[in-house]
């Protein structure tokens, strides 16, 4: 008798509770995990090249700082917009064509440019890559069971750290070798082999738009187990989440880790380089380190809060406060290490700093998701990345004008890191203060009675 596999269903079918995936399912997250990779590859690039891109354009921190945040510029809007299209285009079909939107948007980026070019490029990048996430989850949904579907978003969700952390000594070599114009050269061409493999394990399964597809299988980005949604009782206008204080407090401590996440792509290889010393080879090298721990903290806190709630502790303690505890730690590291000399003691802040980015989106967002019903969930994460985007648009340029206006490199790192600290610190304080999911759980279904009778009457 023929089980039921995944694989055997049309793409946008809802899985049902017992469907064991098969190799290709695991094939497809190995393919999803290398596009992840290569989503945050090419967003720490130009850090990378900062000191080659500097000279051959002839611009300054501040200047170097704006380019770095035009990535962020239109990442919300590619976010919300392009993710909102998912509903009705195949996402098997989406992926590649995401890949080839990078590929184009870095193809002025391998010969001599502007800073006008380089710019408009970055942002064009930063609008394709901004739905990458929620596409990868997406059909991660679509092919996993509940019990499964954890363990492989974790391994799609790793690419976030080990796209820099493999790339950077790579694609350094490279640029001190060659150029930074062949990184993007050697970029371009690990998409277009990922295109090829992509097409050809899900050869004959890729229709382009979902209404092809028989009716009732259109893909949804939403809870596919075949489990009832604890939180499907919540039936309130979308507009009422921004009423809660749930809702501004995960934007706010999201918004301390990107802070951290836009610091980490777009100035730790600079200051490593510039501001401690270091040959671009050797940072090449060391910058690689905050990123492998990085992979540790997110694993581990991930593993910790789920812990902390089978032991009976509350939603606010084991998401809100583990979230902000782990962002002041972050922040008093900016503090200190920006304020003690160079040496060993300066480095482990330095890799501690930079390596507590990733907690906010995965402890604080599964937060939010214990009190959001499931058809919610996506347009809500949708407005918080746009909330927290804006950390990306700022911090890069900030840090910029910061370190162009000191009377010393050294001293205009020192104080652009310890501005950063602060502020990551005080997103930390007043977002885990906000974020109490039991409480925006009690006031939703409050809310929704209300609604409700106000409709049979």
């Amino acid at each position: 008798m023929h089980k039921t596999q995944v694989s055997d269903i049309p793409t946008g079918t809802k899985p049902s509770v017992g469907i064991t995936p098969t190799r290709r399912d695991w094939v497809i997250v190995a393919l999803l995990l290398v596009f992840f990779t290569l989503n945050f590859a090419d967003k720490a690039s130009i850090g990378f090249s900062a000191t080659q891109i500097k000279t051959d354009l002839g611009i300054g921190d501040s200047e170097y700082g704006l380019l770095s945040s035009g990535f962020f510029w239109l990442f919300a809007a590619g976010a919300v917009g392009i993710a909102a299209l998912f509903k009705w285009i195949n996402l098997l079909w989406a992926a590649p064509v995401l890949m080839l939107a990078w590929v184009a948007t870095m193809i002025p980026l391998t010969m001599e440019t502007s800073f006008l070019v380089l710019f408009l490029s970055r942002m064009v990048l930063g609008f394709f890559e901004g739905p990458a996430h929620a596409l990868c989850q997406g059909i991660v949904a679509l092919r996993f069971p509940a019990e499964k579907r954890a363990l492989a978003g974790a391994i799609v969700n790793a690419g976030s750290s080990l796209g820099p952390l493999l790339s950077a000594p790579i694609l350094t070599w490279i640029i001190v070798k060659y150029h930074w114009h062949a990184a993007f050269m050697v970029l371009i061409a690990v998409g277009l082999i990922w295109v090829g493999i992509w097409w050809f394990v899900n050869r004959g399964k890729m229709q382009m738009f979902n209404s092809n597809l028989p009716a009732g299988e259109r893909i949804r980005l939403e809870d596919t187990s075949g489990r009832a949604d604890p939180n499907g009782g919540i039936t309130v206008p979308f507009y009422y989440y921004f009423r809660l204080s749930s809702f501004w407090g995960l934007g706010i401590l999201s918004f301390g880790g990107y802070i951290i996440t836009s610091a980490k792509t777009s100035w730790l290889p600079v200051f490593m380089h510039e501001g401690l010393g270091y040959s671009q080879e050797l940072t090449g090298t060391l910058v690689t380190l905050p990123y492998a721990f990085a992979v540790v903290v997110l694993i581990s806190s991930g593993a910790l809060s789920g812990w902390l709630i089978k032991r009976g502790f509350s939603s606010k303690f084991a998401r809100s406060y583990l979230t902000a505890f782990a962002l002041i730690f972050a922040g008093v590291s900016f503090i200190i290490f920006s304020s003690i000399d160079s040496g060993l003691i300066q480095s482990i802040f330095v890799v501690a700093a930079f390596s507590i980015n990733s907690v906010a989106f995965s402890i604080a967002f599964a937060g939010a998701a214990d009190f959001l019903p499931a058809k919610q969930r996506v347009p809500f994460f949708g407005c918080i990345i746009g909330f927290y985007s804006i950390a990306g648009i700022s911090a890069p340029y900030v840090i910029g004008l910061l370190v162009d206006s000191a009377s010393s490199v050294e001293a205009g790192y020192g104080l652009a890191f310890r501005v950063v600290g602060v502020a990551i610190i005080v997103c930390a304080l007043l977002g885990g203060s906000l974020l109490d999911p039991e409480k925006s759980r009690r006031k939703l279904l409050a809310a929704s009675a209300i609604y409700a009778s106000r409709k049979e009457n």
